[in-house]
């Protein structure tokens, strides 16, 4: 693997929100600085994310200087959403488990629930070192998370894409491959690996970060809708179920939690420990 390289980086301030693709990142012990530092909650308080309205993949969130974002949707107006003031905590029940987060201005609210057409508020992890632990069965004391599924970052290979395209092209549902990377919302991409390779490492490092590789990341409905449409298919859950299943999951990545700070940048060697 002498030659594998960081290809891209993937930040998403808003949870579900399309993200950007900077060619650098700072790495914090929850993940990426201002990835995924907001989410959309409903009205009982639970995260809303593509699983439920995939056309959240069509509303855009840009990070600003600060922390804050900008929001841009079809048929809206663009919204500067600033980080909330010290404010009291709501509740956010995020796939089980309740963390504490802050809610935005009321402006906020406003525009996402007219885009979704849904009660919904938009809320920001304002200490995201006390907030929400890692998952206990895959981590170390202390480890924490953003609101991103379950794990600090993801990582994805080309080489394993590549695999999974053709696997797709043999299948009864070719005409939807081959699958671009963004359906799996990766945070980081690494070139030049052989295929499926990431299943294999344990600790791998980014130019002068080190990460711990936590486990393989299950995939759910997501992966099929269209990241530029919003429609949703068949693919890749179906190939994956045929070919990618693990302990009752199907699999594509690698969750990784860091293990140094610093920063990474395109180009930067990738390196199994």
């Amino acid at each position: 693997m002498g030659n594998a390289e960081l290809q891209s980086i993937h930040v998403h301030p808003v949870k579900a929100f399309r993200g950007f693709s900077p060619r650098q990142a700072v790495v914090e012990p929850w993940g990426l600085a201002q990835d995924r530092r907001w989410a959309l909650i409903d009205d009982g308080g639970k995260v809303v994310t593509q699983r439920e309205r995939p056309h959240l993949a069509l509303a855009v969130a840009e990070p600003l200087p600060g922390g804050g974002v900008r929001l841009s949707a079809p048929g809206r107006a663009p919204l500067t959403v600033s980080v909330p003031e010290p404010a009291p905590t709501v509740p956010v029940n995020i796939f089980g488990t309740k963390v504490e987060a802050v809610p935005a201005a009321q402006t906020a609210h406003d525009w996402c629930g007219a885009y979704l057409e849904a009660d919904v508020r938009l809320v920001h992890m304002d200490d995201p070192a006390t907030r929400r632990p890692v998952d206990p069965d895959f981590a170390e004391p202390g480890e924490m998370v953003s609101f991103a599924d379950g794990y600090p970052l993801l990582v994805t290979t080309e080489a394993s894409l590549d695999a999974l395209n053709s696997l797709v092209a043999e299948g009864d549902h070719a005409h939807e491959g081959p699958l671009p990377m963004n359906r799996f919302r990766p945070s980081v991409v690494v070139s030049g690996t052989e295929a499926w390779a990431e299943d294999h490492w344990s600790r791998v490092s980014i130019g002068e970060v080190d990460f711990r590789v936590a486990k393989m990341c299950g995939r759910c409905i997501v992966t099929t809708t269209d990241q530029r449409t919003a429609e949703r298919g068949k693919e890749p859950l179906r190939t994956l179920a045929r070919h990618r299943r693990l302990d009752g999951r199907l699999v594509f990545g690698q969750n990784l939690v860091p293990l140094t700070p610093g920063t990474i940048r395109v180009g930067d060697p990738v390196r199994v420990v």
